[in-house]
């Protein structure tokens, strides 16, 4: 693969770490001492994040995993002055901090064309499995936790669980989950299909990079549009899906990238896309 850039790029951020090389942009959550527990700054901060790899087009895939034994542990429900939002004391606070905060950083994923893959690292409860349902992947380490349980604070899982679960699930398992406060192993957790696959934890970091590389080598434009076509269409009626994808072959069809990979197949050599 062509290197995008010899030097990482970096920005300063306070809750997160960004970095951007080789086509590939990643995003680790650096709470750790907090278990990744989300806070007003780190939901802004990772919006702040995701527009940076959106606007960068060089960057063709998308990682985010947490710091330490972590993926994300929900919300930051410590006490501490800094879990507090700038809406704590507002009249609808708590409607405002979900509005504003959270809800954001799921539509910001949602509306995200790249490919977005969840390294899943450790513990990924409550809103940080809302995180990685959020995401296109989720690899998960063997010791990997995933559930739900904002039930046990008498909490709603309203950072968009009740929306993504049952989605992922079934309703009947994602009621079970969420009302009895249950947590699952990786492999569990696999075979629930809260993940796309699980891995050796010493292997994780390989294994998604590999993951990652691979999407990078592959067509941008085509890519980014095949998402948008699978999430766009599983709302349609089949007539609407056909003629949405017969409206973006004219994106795709006339392309470079088509040339190229024409081109690569009969030279039998690897296609160097471009995403033109």
């Amino acid at each position: 693969m062509t290197k995008a850039r010899e030097v990482i790029f970096t920005m300063d951020f306070k809750t997160i770490i960004y970095d951007a090389r080789d086509h590939v942009a990643k995003i680790t959550i650096n709470r750790a001492e907090r278990m990744n527990g989300y806070n007003m700054t780190m939901v802004e901060e990772m919006c702040a994040a995701i527009d940076l790899a959106r606007q960068d087009d060089e960057v063709r895939v998308l990682i985010i995993t947490g710091s330490g034994r972590a993926f994300c542990a929900g919300g930051d429900i410590s006490g501490a002055p800094e879990s507090h939002s700038r809406f704590h004391r507002h009249p609808m606070g708590h409607m405002l901090e979900m509005r504003e905060g959270f809800h954001q950083l799921v539509l910001s994923l949602h509306r995200f064309d790249k490919p977005v893959i969840a390294a899943i690292n450790g513990a990924a409860v409550a809103g940080g499995l809302t995180l990685a349902l959020s995401c296109d992947f989720r690899i998960a380490s063997d010791q990997a936790r995933l559930g739900d349980t904002a039930l046990k604070f008498a909490l709603l899982c309203d950072e968009g669980g009740a929306y993504l679960f049952p989605r992922f699930m079934g309703l009947d398992r994602a009621l079970k989950m969420t009302l009895l406060s249950e947590v699952y192993d990786a492999r569990t957790a696999l075979e629930l299909g809260l993940v796309t696959e699980v891995v050796p934890h010493a292997e994780l970091e390989a294994r998604v990079n590999d993951f990652a590389r691979r999407l990078a080598e592959g067509p941008p434009l085509a890519i980014r549009l095949a998402k948008r076509m699978m999430y766009k269409q599983r709302e349609m009626t089949l007539e609407n899906a056909l003629e949405d994808a017969a409206l973006n072959v004219m994106i795709t069809n006339p392309s470079e990238d088509v040339r190229e990979g024409i081109r690569a197949f009969r030279e039998k050599r690897k296609p160097n896309f471009k995403g033109k």
